[in-house]
């Protein structure tokens, strides 16, 4: 605490016997240690409530962490929500009644099937291109088929063939 040295000390106690006097001399020291004991407890008291208040301060801020905490874990229950859910999917009564958009059914309304037109003299000619050129009237994926081995054998053989 106080930067003192044995040269001081030495120097302090010489004044002092000068000073005081050998005779009074351990008197003056005892109070002078009741008072060092004094202020040594004052200051670890001092010290253990600055410390306490510490504590008091970061147990205020635990507490309060906590609190918040809580407060948001009992707002937040998971088979509240799940149950809701699972009503929510059960239901179904809107099942029955058709999808309405409202921009449908506002603005526009509602649109009715047309017939097709009936074939021209130009389709059926356009028709008759395509066949005799062998084309397909549509783009389609060809698939080519394996030629199946047929058996040249006459029926009479394979009957044979079975009844043996």
């Amino acid at each position: 605490m106080f930067d003192i040295g044995w040269s001081e000390l030495v120097l302090i106690g010489v004044v002092a016997l000068i000073a005081i006097g050998p005779k009074e001399l351990p008197g003056v020291l005892r109070m002078v240690g009741q008072w060092m004991g004094k202020a040594r407890r004052m200051a670890a008291e001092f010290q253990g409530q600055f410390q306490e208040a510490m504590r008091e301060a970061e147990m205020a801020d635990l507490k309060k962490s906590f609190d918040e905490v809580k407060e948001a874990a009992t707002g937040f229950n998971p088979l509240t929500s799940l149950q809701k859910d699972v009503s929510d999917a059960l239901r179904v009564d809107a099942l029955d009644k058709p999808a309405e958009t409202p921009a449908t059914t506002a603005a526009e309304p509602p649109v009715s099937p047309t017939t097709p037109e009936a074939p021209t003299p130009a389709t059926f000619v356009e028709a008759e291109a395509h066949a005799a050129a062998n084309e397909p009237l549509a783009i389609t994926r060809e698939v080519e088929q394996a030629p199946v081995a047929q058996d040249t054998a006459p029926p009479e053989a394979i009957k044979d063939a079975k009844a043996s």
